[in-house]
């Protein structure tokens, strides 16, 4: 939280290459939109319980997952 968004970047893109290069990442992480970009599958947690879960791509197609975690 607070990181500069070049950092973000960067950090992101060290995520998608060790990805890329065959090691699982959990990734847990309040930028929904920024971590769903990278996943395969994602969680949605609510008060410490997962309530829905999906394919990544799915998740950031889903209405209610865009309205409620990433501002659309």
């Amino acid at each position: 939280m607070g990181l500069a968004p070049l950092l973000v970047e960067q950090i992101f893109g060290i995520i998608r290459e060790l990805n890329a290069s065959g090691v699982t990442i959990l990734l847990v992480e309040q930028n929904a939109h920024m971590a769903l970009s990278v996943a395969n599958r994602g969680y949605v947690l609510e008060t410490g319980r997962i309530i829905t879960s999906a394919p990544a791509s799915d998740l950031l197609k889903d209405d209610s997952v865009r309205k409620a975690y990433l501002g659309g």
